[in-house]
């Protein structure tokens, strides 16, 4: 099962789906690109646990991690 994990304001969210489920698949996307284009900064962990950041949906992420934009103030 893969995770998308969404931070905001308010904490995160965790939307879990089966990478082998073309319904929850689709969603996974939609909501990918959904943040993505709302400004949010995708990525996803490497094997040594360091976070890279990723441009377009990868269907084989177990994790994603979705957080948005800093605004200095």
């Amino acid at each position: 099962m893969a995770t998308q994990i969404v931070m905001d304001g308010t904490g995160d969210s965790r939307h879990f789906f089966e990478q082998d489920d073309r319904n929850g698949l689709a969603e996974a996307e939609r909501r990918f690109k959904k943040l993505t284009c709302e400004g949010f900064t995708a990525a996803t962990r490497t094997a040594a646990g360091d976070l890279k950041l990723i441009r377009s949906f990868d269907p084989t992420a177990e994790e994603t991690l979705f957080y948005p934009h800093l605004v200095g103030g």
